[in-house]
């Protein structure tokens, strides 16, 4: 099987090639990157020399280069991980989040369209499988108890979740409208290694170590689900094998954590691992003004996945944290 992963160079995708590239020696995999600010081939500099790995620097806007990709390499599934995903920088900027996330989806199911269906064998064996975010949902209520599920409605609430939103739509529309071989993920908040230092967590070990203020918005009173990027990535691999086209599944951790209570874990373990006393650092968390649109909770429930593909998350989010650290500090 010859598998195009895009956005490979990037937080998530750069450990979903790693474990395809080592767990199927007989796969080529493609890792088609733009190599934004966001991409750095120092994620997958471990696997570069493997002779089943592939790296293309591409636009998955441009659709006639992606076309070629697609015709050149045999490409049979495609995971598409490649996106614009920062909340902030799609508030001051939603052009390029429209233009990556709708036009670029767009150009690349089009592609994968036309080129497959040109073969002989049409769709038959061929997969289109793109990770979305738990954010297209929009927001719960702190207290009541609910999670998302894969039925519930969409509403979208800031210019990233509305761009992942209707790339979504249009996946499942080529699905119903051409008979595309689909599937849509949606996931919760990740974390782990290889996270660009904007997010919070690498943002904040960074900010700690150099004794800079931590800005928690509001009162730090949001909730997310937090999942481990590699639960997430053997989530990934075992869909890709196991669901049937034209599915959509929930991925997340159920492991919900308030903003601020987090920050305090985060603090708690950088000073551990640095050799400070408990407390050290906790001076420097400071409240600043709410983010617009701020959606208060994400919350996924996963059961469908678990029932039905026998996924969970293997490791405890204190385990899973710590060893992030850990490697955020070497």
């Amino acid at each position: 099987m010859n598998v195009l992963i895009t956005g490979g160079a990037g937080f998530i995708g750069s450990h979903v090639v790693r474990l395809f590239v080592t767990k199927y020696p007989d796969y080529h995999i493609v890792n088609l990157d733009k190599l934004t600010y966001a991409g750095n081939l120092d994620n997958v500099a471990d696997i570069a020399d493997k002779p089943n790995y592939t790296f293309v620097q591409a636009d998955i806007a441009d659709y006639p280069r992606v076309r070629e990709i697609i015709r050149q390499y045999s490409i049979d599934g495609i995971i598409h991980l490649a996106a614009e995903s920062h909340v902030d920088r799609s508030i001051e900027d939603p052009f390029t989040f429209a233009r990556t996330n709708v036009m670029g989806t767009l150009a690349l199911l089009q592609a994968a369209k036309e080129e497959w269906g040109s073969r002989p064998e049409g769709f038959a064996g061929k997969l289109f499988y793109h990770i979305s975010t738990d954010e297209v949902y929009g927001a719960l209520e702190l207290n009541d108890g609910k999670f998302f599920t894969e039925e519930t409605p969409y509403s979208p609430h800031s210019p990233y979740s509305a761009s992942k939103a209707s790339s979504d739509h249009f996946v499942r529309a080529y699905h119903d409208t051409y008979g595309l071989p689909t599937i849509v993920t949606n996931c919760s908040n990740n974390y782990g290694p290889a996270q660009y230092p904007e997010k919070l967590i690498p943002l904040f070990i960074s900010n700690i170590v150099k004794g800079k203020p931590l800005p928690v918005y509001g009162r730090g009173d949001n909730v997310r689900d937090w999942l481990y990027v590699e639960d997430h990535a053997r989530a990934i691999d075992l869909i890709f094998h196991k669901a049937q086209p034209g599915s959509t599944y929930n991925i997340g951790g159920n492991n919900e954590w308030t903003n601020i209570d987090l920050v305090r874990t985060l603090v708690r373990i950088v000073d551990a691992q640095l050799g400070n006393p408990p407390g050290h650092s906790d001076h420097l968390i400071t409240y600043v003004t709410d983010r617009l649109g701020h959606d208060k909770r994400y919350a996924i429930d996963s059961t469908k996945l678990r029932d039905e593909l026998g996924w969970a998350p293997t490791k405890s989010f204190e385990e899973a944290l710590t060893q992030t650290v850990i490697s955020y500090l070497k």
